[in-house]
């Protein structure tokens, strides 16, 4: 569908026409939020000329080295996780030091979907995002390529 905007011609893509790539992204050594803004420009397709911001023309991405991931400063000791079960006394606070050595794959996973929208289009993009510790994937077949980050 084309509409004309101040002289200009939009193009807007529909899902049969996204070219969907998988990309490799090493988490070792890089800092918490600058990997997961890039990653979450991946997975929503930011990177491509055809953005479309309502339909899903992100990539997917694999993680690798989560357990790697840094924060600065005194983050690293006071940074927490907060949960709300729902009953009362229910509240859980887990800390960052805590989580990146038993469940490093929810860091990576809470702080990229804090950069995507709420709703059903970011409930599917998050899906394209998956996360291990230590250099192996089970993704071979897919022939990921390898993204070199900015930061």
């Amino acid at each position: 569908m084309k509409t004309e905007l101040s002289g200009r011609i939009t193009k807007s893509v529909k899902d049969i026409e996204v070219t969907k790539k998988w990309w490799i992204v090493d988490a070792n050594g890089k800092t918490l939020g600058r990997l997961a803004t890039q990653i979450a420009s991946l997975l929503r397709g930011k990177n491509k000329t055809y953005f479309t911001p309502h339909i899903d023309c992100g990539d997917y991405v694999i993680v690798l080295n989560a357990e790697k991931v840094i924060v600065e400063g005194k983050r690293f000791e006071l940074k927490e996780y907060f949960h709300y079960t729902g009953y009362p006394g229910g509240e859980i606070f887990q800390r960052f030091k805590d989580l990146v050595k038993t469940k490093p794959e929810f860091v990576i996973r809470k702080a990229v979907w804090g950069m995507l929208p709420k709703n059903r289009l970011g409930r599917k993009i998050i899906k394209k995002l998956k996360v291990y510790r230590g250099e192996s994937h089970p993704h071979i077949a897919q022939k990921p390529e390898i993204m070199t980050l900015k930061y």
